[in-house]
């Protein structure tokens, strides 16, 4: 049995047997290998983690919108529309001034990449970012949302994306193999962001959970607290970088000229 955390512990007294039931029945329909090693605890610790981010993230933004007000916001409030305003600002430079739709996904991915990273300094909990799977389904949001409003920018024509400059200028005997050549590179360029994104998210937030468990089992009283806070740090940061690339990708995907 692994070692579970407390929150860890109650989701599997409540629904551990509906979730194996279910496990197993989509391993014995699909043939695909999903069955808990351990039917009496199929809820791993990270997935606790990010359902826990994600029930406390739904919270956040009820209080937040019970409380709004035009007369006499409050600071809950300011918090917000900073958090809002910033990433707008960012999108609307690396965008243009169409990005505004965009803003909602990327506060929520920010918004949801920070509070994961953050819940490893909490006693009791550890950072869901810290295990590959969770960055790496961030990252496949990303993937797939800006390759998605790609399509729905250009319809079919995002395809020529993959294809290399379309520069009429260049003679055809140039664009012909450069275009095949793109059209081997482009989508491994593509796919080799969902593994910068994942890779980047996940050593950075591991290496810190470490650190911290290291320093606190050597020396428990005062050093660790510096490393706490570095930790904190790099949880803001890191969660800066991934909405920051995120936004990036998307330019490219919904950019006018391909």
């Amino acid at each position: 049995m692994p070692e579970q955390l407390l929150f860890t512990r109650l989701l599997n007294e409540a629904f551990a047997g509906p979730i194996t039931a279910l496990l197993n029945a989509l391993q014995g329909t699909l043939h695909i290998p999903v069955a808990p090693k351990y039917p009496d605890a199929p809820i791993p610790n990270f997935v606790a983690m990010e359902v826990l981010v994600f029930a406390f993230l739904i919270v956040v933004f009820l209080v937040v919108r019970s409380q709004l007000s035009v007369e006499s916001p409050g600071g809950l409030q300011h918090v917000f529309e900073g958090i809002h305003g910033f990433v707008e600002g960012q999108s609307r430079d690396v965008i243009g001034h169409h990005s505004e739709q965009f803003t909602p996904f990327l506060v929520a991915l920010g918004l949801f990449v920070l509070t994961s990273n953050l819940f490893g300094i909490i006693p009791g909990l550890e950072s869901p970012t810290g295990v590959p799977v969770v960055p790496l389904g961030c990252a496949l949001c990303a993937f797939v949302y800006y390759h998605a409003h790609g399509f729905r920018h250009a319809g079919i024509g995002y395809l020529k994306h993959f294809l290399g400059p379309s520069d009429s200028t260049i003679p055809m005997y140039i664009r012909i193999p450069l275009g095949l050549l793109m059209l081997v590179i482009e989508p491994i360029s593509h796919l080799a962001r969902i593994m910068s994104l994942t890779i980047r998210l996940y050593g950075n937030m591991f290496a810190g959970d470490m650190v911290i468990l290291v320093f606190l089992s050597l020396i428990p009283i005062g050093v660790p607290v510096l490393f706490v806070g570095l930790h904190i740090g790099v949880a803001f940061i890191q969660a800066y970088v991934f909405v920051l690339l995120t936004t990036v990708y998307l330019a490219g995907a919904v950019a006018t000229d391909h």
